[in-house]
């Protein structure tokens, strides 16, 4: 296919097929990347639906705003898979999935009848990503784990706060999220590789090797150096003018200082060029061996103005710079930005709700979204579109109660 006949609605993954057996954040979050690329993406149930559907405190029509916000453009179907034609049936829908991605704990597929290797053996293009909090081998592969668990034994946590201070967890949960981007990539990866090969990949996530990869400088400083790294609060390990400074009416803003060009610029800005000609501050090295002498120095200097008046003067002198925003005030700057990333998804029954949209841009339109769906809302369509079955059989599934749906939302 050449460019001129790229379909730029349908999304890079358009006419792939995801079954999304995962609950909760860090599978949902990875399958709504592939949604938001243009997947089919089928989220089977359990009858009682998603546990994050009822996560607290914010609701709309009677689902979690929790589950609103990694759920978009899926549909749900619920298959009560402890009864054998129930499980046969998930079965049946894994044999037409390209990819399966699920969050249980290492042995508990099994356990519910979804023998993995097998399943791969019956389907060998199938693409399989397990997610889990410590992954499918190792000691601790059969422990629970949760966003706050892997960010304590990855050290994540020991580096987050202020110095001298107990360990503050991360203020989003990137134990659950970077473990959604990974497994997003690898099934990227998997589906790519199979165009080559024609076969079909196991995918093995552990949130806790995810949260160590992102360590990134922190691990090397250890490995290489010997040192334990240490809470920075809003500073930087290496780069003393890189941090965040109170200003005049008391609202802070950050600076990233970490050029010579741009320490001279900081500088000139503040009125503080005297501190060019001071030799303990003379090359990045001076500055960090004498930050605990330099950060007063410009402290002061920040505050001689209100915040927002430092924005103009720092970025005409090439210094990076941004005031700290709240949630909703960095929202409302995205919804000005023009970028589309906050997004309201449209009910059939008139309601909405605003979620942040898709970050991957591909210089074209981009798929639609959809709202999240009820829980088994689209069993059906996706029976009938996937496995062939027809009306009658599948209200027969309604009546034994294997198939659950509930066509909206409670009130």
């Amino acid at each position: 296919m050449n460019a001129a006949q790229l379909d730029t609605t349908s999304g890079p993954l358009s006419g792939y097929r995801v079954l999304d057996l995962t609950t909760f954040l860090s599978g949902p979050f990875c399958t709504q990347i592939l949604a938001d690329l243009g997947a089919e993406v089928v989220k089977l149930e359990a009858p009682e639906g998603d546990s994050s559907r009822s996560i607290p405190p914010h609701f709309v029509a009677g689902e979690s705003a929790y589950f609103l916000g990694v759920n978009r453009s899926k549909r749900s179907i619920a298959i009560d898979m402890k009864q054998p034609e129930g499980l046969a049936l998930a079965q049946r829908l894994i044999s037409e999935a390209d990819v399966v991605v699920e969050n249980f704990r290492p042995g508990v597929a099994a356990r519910i009848g979804l023998h993995v290797e097998a399943l791969r053996a019956a389907h060998p293009r199938l693409i399989w990503a397990s997610i889990s909090g410590f992954g499918q081998t190792g000691p601790w592969r059969e422990r629970p784990a949760y966003d706050m668990i892997v960010q304590a034994l990855s050290g994540v946590m020991s580096l987050t706060g202020e110095p001298d201070r107990a360990a503050v967890r991360l203020g989003i949960p990137a134990g659950d999220i970077v473990a959604g981007m990974y497994a997003a990539i690898a099934i990227n990866a998997a589906l790519a590789d199979r165009e080559r090969h024609g076969q079909g990949r196991l995918i093995d996530i552990s949130m806790l090797d995810c949260q160590l990869a992102m360590l990134s400088y922190q691990s090397t400083y250890a490995l290489v150096a010997g040192v334990t790294p240490q809470p920075q609060g809003a500073r930087h390990d290496s780069i003393p003018t890189y941090r965040s400074f109170v200003a005049g009416d008391g609202r802070e803003l950050v600076v990233t200082a970490n050029t010579e060009r741009m320490w001279r610029g900081l500088c000139e800005a503040l009125g503080c060029s005297d501190l060019l000609e001071d030799r303990r501050f003379a090359d990045g090295a001076s500055r960090l061996e004498h930050r605990d002498a330099l950060w007063p120095l410009l402290e002061k200097a920040f505050l001689a103005r209100p915040a927002a008046d430092w924005i103009d003067p720092l970025h005409t002198h090439g210094v990076p710079v941004a005031l700290i925003r709240n949630v909703p005030e960095a929202l409302q700057d995205a919804r000005e930005s023009g970028r589309g990333m906050v997004v309201e998804l449209a009910h059939p029954d008139g309601r909405s709700v605003e979620v942040v949209g898709n970050p991957i841009k591909f210089g074209g339109l981009e798929p639609a979204a959809s709202y999240p769906p009820a829980l088994g809302e689209s069993g059906e369509q996706v029976l009938a579109e996937w496995l062939g079955l027809d009306t009658s059989e599948v209200a027969r599934l309604h009546g034994a109660r294997v198939l659950v749906q509930r066509r909206t939302a409670p009130l």
